[in-house]
């Protein structure tokens, strides 16, 4: 992973990334269609290398929290919610569906679950969030 990270940090400029809306959607997608914690990372070293610093130093840790800390606040609050947009965004929604299947009750399909549950309930309470908090 960490030869991505470096890649990342040294070409963040070019991902088009510059605003805490765009940090907030972008994560949140990525978040919805894989595991959180990778995706928080690489999203964490875009904003790193958007503002010149190390995710190797422990200064620029320091940094990057006093100065650049709504960055964080957006990737984070992204990663973690965005999870639920579907079942293979986070492990334990995939582990619930299988235990749930295994006892017979009934849950929706993949594309089931985008259509009842992501699309008219989720997108819009993530639209909202976003609208609220990560528009500037």
């Amino acid at each position: 992973m960490k030869p991505v990270l470096d890649y990342v940090v040294r070409h963040a400029e070019g991902l088009g990334l510059r605003t805490d809306a765009q940090f907030y959607w972008l994560t949140g997608l990525l978040s919805g269609m894989l595991d959180n914690a990778p995706t928080y990372l690489t999203f964490l070293a875009a904003a790193f290398g958007l503002e010149h610093l190390s995710l190797d130093d422990p200064q620029h840790m320091h940094i990057f929290l006093a100065e650049h800390g709504h960055y964080l606040v957006a990737i984070s609050v992204a990663a973690v919610f965005f999870g639920a947009l579907t079942y293979i965004g986070n492990a334990p929604n995939l582990m619930v569906k299988a235990i749930c299947d295994h006892v017979g009750v009934r849950t929706p399909s993949f594309f089931g679950y985008l259509l009842r549950y992501s699309l008219p309930v989720l997108i819009p309470i993530f639209a909202a969030v976003g609208w609220l908090f990560f528009r500037g």
